[in-house]
């Protein structure tokens, strides 16, 4: 059997190798030159250029080619993903399965990657989500994830597509607590990277950690999902991954930030992109219009968007009005 991935970034490379030690990959990207080294060389030399890859992957800028396949893994950033399905749509149909492994909500809309793909096609979706880093995954170390479709024989499809004795895969039917835990966490990233960069410490930190698990549980409470998939590996889970590593690019950008770089100039140092600040726009923006309170991400987002000190923005925070612990 083939796989489709649409990218060729970190991610999509990681889970191309992944897989490939059982399937023939096929990676969609643009870039004749990533495509060619990926054929011709085997390596993907902007993001893992000492890693040789299986002869089992293949990359093409075919779109024809590249929508063949049953299964079609989406690993391109959410900004960029409607654009690239409306070019696919034709080719797109109920007898495929989608599976997304982005996280964030389109900036403009507000919408899961779950409301996209049901506007442009019926195709069968489901979303693979958890603490994961792609530079632990390409190296085979121990990781675990969840899948989540409404129909749970898609999860379990692919549930038995992934799993191998380094990559354990969960089911849930869950789909928009699974998106929004992967969505969230990355904006408390960025807060975790900005005190990091303020140069706070421990205290902080698992302050913010801790009510922003809070913050993250009312959420997606109001938007129907169930509270435990919060408290699980697509929640939870993936806060402590992002929040903690080196390899966070949304911790990175966030401690950047915290030092005093503006927000262009962070994005640009990290060099790819990092979905937990167009995330933080549409989750405040979103959380406007539903009248729930966030105030976590409301202090982020002035520090993003509004250029606010993000010294004051802790502040505001620690001198809310009193309350009780879970009021």
């Amino acid at each position: 059997m083939q796989i489709t991935i649409l990218g060729a970034g970190s991610w999509a490379t990681a889970i191309a190798r992944l897989l490939s030690d059982k399937y023939e990959i096929l990676l969609y990207s643009r870039n004749k030159e990533v495509n060619d080294a990926i054929n011709n060389e085997h390596i993907n030399k902007k993001y893992f250029p000492d890693l040789e890859l299986s002869e089992n992957i293949k990359a093409t800028d075919s779109i024809e080619k590249a929508s063949e396949n049953k299964y079609i893994i989406n690993a391109i950033p959410t900004q960029a993903t409607r654009e690239v399905l409306n070019n696919f749509k034709d080719h797109l149909s109920n007898e495929k399965v989608f599976i997304n492994l982005s996280k964030g909500l389109e900036l403009n809309t507000h919408k899961r990657i779950s409301q996209i793909v049901k506007e442009i096609s019926d195709i069968n979706y489901a979303v693979l989500s958890g603490p994961s880093h792609a530079e632990e995954v390409i190296i085979a170390m121990p990781t675990t994830v969840v899948c989540a479709s409404e129909d749970e024989s898609i999860a379990k499809d692919v549930q038995n597509i992934f799993m191998r004795d380094t990559f354990r895969v969960y089911t849930s039917t869950d789909v928009i607590g699974v998106e929004l835990g992967g969505a969230v966490k990355n904006i408390l990233a960025l807060g975790i990277g900005i005190l990091d960069g303020l140069g706070y410490g421990d205290n902080p930190k698992a302050a913010l950690i801790t009510r922003g698990i809070h913050e993250m549980s009312k959420f997606a409470k109001s938007q129907n999902a169930d509270i435990k998939t919060i408290n699980g590996l697509a929640g939870v889970g993936d806060l402590i991954v992002t929040a903690t590593s080196e390899h966070s690019r949304n911790f990175k950008a966030g401690r950047l930030i915290g030092k005093g770089i503006n927000v262009e100039e962070a994005k640009k140092e990290i060099k790819m992109v990092v979905e937990g600040i167009p995330t933080t726009k549409a989750i405040y923006s979103l959380s406007k219009d539903i009248s729930e309170q966030m105030p976590i991400t409301t202090e982020i987002y002035n520090v993003l968007f509004n250029n606010q000190d993000p010294k004051d923005c802790a502040i505001n925070l620690m001198t809310r009005d009193k309350k009780s612990e879970y009021e």
